[in-house]
């Protein structure tokens, strides 16, 4: 779904799912990127759209695509300089404490496991991640959270290292633990989750007048609807 446009740039509704995965040794990977998420999104520009960042394939929500070389550079100074204020959701495991704070540990590359970042004890690159509890059903939590740092899976792994993975994340530790649920019915509900409950809600770059929001996808805003209003037995 399209969210935003101006003659600089299209801002998408990106469906989970979708890779945006590139490869730096083939030139054509950003552009196939950019093909596959008009498609999902049932787009068609008439018109090449340039990739500017990119969210994890099971991630849901708002990408900003350039529409020229000159907005494309514009653009990727805004993320670079950290002027593009991004704001995200998540559904985690647990209640973290204190309900509204802030994550700083360095990461780095896991060296177990290249498909993975982890805390980086030494050699780390800064990540800063802010959050606020919303709600806090039993067993689970809605955060609204603000990465101030763009470092891959930064959210994810902040929110695994500290007791909190994301519901539905196979990759940290959040996709399973619906088992230690005792409420039968929110443990379906649980188990039935199929991604990584993360969407990134809304982008501002107050310099350039953006400020694009992308409403919270229907298994998201399903899930957290039932686990908020059913009670479990005593």
């Amino acid at each position: 779904m399209r969210l935003f446009d101006s003659e600089d740039v299209v801002a998408l509704d990106k469906p989970a799912g979708v890779s945006m995965a590139t490869s730096t040794r083939e030139e054509k990977s950003a552009a196939r990127a950019v093909e596959r998420l008009l498609e999902a999104c049932g787009e068609d520009t008439g018109e090449p759209l340039l990739l500017i960042h990119r969210l994890d394939v099971g991630t849901s929500g708002v990408v900003l695509l350039a529409t020229s070389d000159a907005a494309h550079r514009m653009l990727s100074r805004a993320f670079q300089s950290r002027a593009a204020k991004k704001t995200y959701r998540a559904l985690v495991w647990g209640h973290p404490t204190p309900a509204r704070g802030v994550y700083e540990d360095p990461l780095g590359r896991d060296p177990k496991d290249g498909r993975k970042m982890k805390v980086a004890r030494t050699g780390g690159k800064d990540a800063v991640t802010r959050y606020e509890t919303l709600a806090r059903p039993p067993s689970i939590a809605d955060l609204r959270l603000f990465p101030e740092t763009g470092r891959t899976h930064q959210i994810r792994v902040h929110l695994s290292a500290h007791g909190h993975p994301i519901v539905g994340d196979d990759l940290y530790g959040g996709a399973t633990r619906w088992r230690g649920v005792r409420d039968p019915e929110r443990r379906r509900d649980l188990a039935a989750v199929s991604r990584p409950l993360l969407h990134a809600e809304r982008i501002v770059i107050e310099e350039l007048g953006i400020d694009v929001s992308a409403p919270l996808p229907e298994d998201y805003a399903g899930a957290l609807a039932a686990l908020t209003t059913r009670r479990t037995p005593k």
